[in-house]
C-alpha cells in the first residue's frame, strides 16, 4: 500500500436483510434496505465520524467493515487488499488489525470470564506471545485504559458501565490494531462517564495513531472526537466533509436540520440560527422512497428528487473533500435560507412552532 492510499476504502457498500414469509415460509417477500451504497475512505491515524437518527444503518455499516456480516454487494478494501467476501481463512492476517468496540459494555463482556481472561482471549485466538507474557501484557493494557492492573482477576459485574467499556477498549488494543470500529462506545454510559471514556479513545488515537470510525447519534461527541464526519439518512450517506467546514457550513438540508437541534453548535451563528422541524417519519426502510430519501421530509423537494436520486458529489462553494448528496444543496448564506422557507409557507416571521412539523433529529 503506498502512503497515499487510504487505510480503509469502500465502495458502493449494500446490505438488505430479506423478509421471509408468505406459503412456503422460507420464500423472500422482501428486504430491508439497511445499507445502500456507501462510499468512504478511512485514512492512516484518521477519525471518521458516522451520525444519524436511530435506525439509519450505522451499526450495520460497523458491523459490516469488521465483516461480522455479509455484504449483499459493493467493495471493501483494507491496505489494498478486498474482503469484501474473504474466507475466515483468508480474513485471518486482517483480523487483528480491525478491532470493534461494541455499544453496550454490560452485553459485550462474557459474565463467566475474569478481565484478565476477557483481554487474553484475542491474543489466545491469534496465537500472540508478546515479550514478558500474556498477563504482563494485560496488566499494561488495563493501566493504558485507566485501570487498575490488580483488577485481573475480577469478574465484569464488578464494575460500573464506564469501567466495564474501558475494559472493551483494552480488549480492542490488544493485538495492536489499526482500525477501530467504535459502534456507539458511549451512548450506554451516564453524561458524566462519556467525556472520560472518549478523551481515553482520543489519547490513545494520538499516542498509537489508530484509525477509527467513530459511530454515534451525538453531533457534539463526534465534533469533539472525529478530524470528518459522514452523515447518513436512511442507509445512505448524504454529506460528508471535514469535521470544521460540515458544522460551519452544512449543505444538505437534513444535516442543517440536525445540527439547528443540537445548542451551541456554532456560538457565532446562535443569534440567526433557528430550529428547523422536519415534516413527517423516517420512512421505512423496507420500501424507501423513490429519487432522494430525504425527500418526504424536505422542505425543498421537487419533482425531480422524487426521480432522480441525486449522486454524492462537490457542489458550488464546498470546499475539496465536501461532498453532499442534494439536488438543491444550501447555499454558504443559508443560514437565512429556513425563514425564507418559512416565509414562502406562510409561517409568520415571529412564530415560533409549527403543529404540522415535528422533530426528526
Amino acid at each position: 500500500m503506498s502512503s497515499k492510499d487510504p487505510l480503509l476504502d469502500v465502495s458502493g457498500l449494500t446490505k438488505h436483510f430479506p423478509i421471509k414469509g408468505g406459503f412456503p415460509i422460507r420464500r423472500t417477500v422482501g428486504a430491508v434496505q439497511a445499507v445502500d451504497g456507501l462510499d468512504f475512505t478511512v485514512s492512516e491515524g484518521e477519525s471518521l465520524g458516522l451520525v444519524g437518527e436511530s435506525g439509519c444503518g450505522k451499526s450495520t455499516t460497523g458491523r459490516l467493515i469488521t465483516r461480522l456480516l455479509e455484504p449483499t454487494a459493493g467493495r471493501i478494501s483494507y491496505r489494498g487488499q478486498d474482503i469484501t467476501h474473504a474466507t475466515r481463512k483468508e480474513l485471518a492476517p486482517v483480523r487483528s488489525e480491525i478491532q470493534m468496540i461494541f455499544q453496550d459494555p454490560y452485553a459485550s463482556l462474557n459474565p463467566r470470564q475474569t478481565v484478565g481472561k476477557i483481554i487474553t482471549a484475542p491474543m489466545e485466538i491469534n496465537d500472540i506471545n508478546p515479550a514478558g507474557g500474556r498477563e504482563a501484557r494485560v496488566r499494561e493494557l488495563l493501566e493504558t485504559v485507566g485501570l487498575n492492573p490488580e483488577h485481573y482477576n475480577r469478574f465484569p459485574h464488578e464494575f460500573s458501565g464506564g469501567q466495564r467499556q474501558r475494559i472493551g477498549v483494552a480488549r480492542a488494543l490488544a493485538l495492536e490494531p489499526k482500525l477501530i470500529v467504535a459502534d456507539e462506545p458511549v451512548s450506554a454510559l451516564d453524561v458524566s462517564i462519556q467525556a472520560q471514556v472518549v478523551n481515553l479513545l482520543q489519547k490513545l488515537q494520538q499516542e498509537l495513531g489508530i484509525a477509527f470510525l467513530f459511530i454515534a447519534h451525538d453531533l457534539a461527541v463526534v465534533r469533539h472526537f472525529s478530524q470528518r464526519v459522514a452523515v447518513m439518512y436512511l442507509g445512505r450517506i448524504v454529506e460528508i466533509a471535514d469535521r470544521e467546514d460540515l458544522y460551519g457550513n452544512p449543505r444538505h438540508p437534513y444535516t442543517r436540520a440536525l445540527l439547528s437541534a443540537v445548542p451551541e453548535v456554532g456560538v457565532e451563528d446562535t443569534a440567526g440560527r433557528e430550529r428547523i422541524r422536519l415534516t413527517g417519519d423516517v420512512p421505512s426502510p423496507v420500501n424507501p422512497p423513490s429519487g432522494c430519501r430525504f425527500r418526504t421530509r424536505c422542505w425543498k423537494a421537487t419533482d425531480k428528487c422524487a426521480s432522480e436520486a441525486p449522486p454524492l458529489v462537490r457542489v458550488e462553494g464546498s470546499r475539496e473533500g465536501h461532498l453532499t448528496a442534494c439536488h438543491y444543496p444550501e447555499d454558504a448564506q443559508s443560514v437565512a435560507a429556513v425563514p425564507k422557507a418559512r416565509e414562502e409557507a406562510g409561517i409568520a416571521p415571529g412564530e415560533q412552532k409549527d403543529e404540522n412539523l415535528e422533530s426528526g433529529g
